[in-house]
């Protein structure tokens, strides 16, 4: 599904990142949420493609969309832990 990212953990502790490279999806929606376009971030990264960028947006946007979020109620009364 997703070709050029992948996950190691021997580079940069296991975040996705684009193959062959230390570039994280995460820095990448940085740069997009900073004003960067997908040519300005292929230009400013000569080893990036535009192709790589749009799958980078296209497994954040996969991964959110199948994230689950939990509430878990904490006593800690019975730890041992005070606030």
């Amino acid at each position: 599904m997703f070709e050029r990212i992948v996950s190691q953990t021997a580079v940069l502790s296991g975040k996705p990142c684009i193959r062959g490279t230390r570039i994280s999806v995460a820095f990448i929606l940085e740069l997009i949420a900073s004003g960067a376009s997908i040519s300005d971030i292929a230009q400013a990264y000569p080893q990036l493609t535009v192709s790589d960028v749009e799958e980078a947006l296209r497994f954040a946007s996969f991964s959110l969309g199948h994230e689950t979020m939990f509430t878990v109620a904490i006593d800690n009364a019975n730890t041992g832990v005070s606030a």
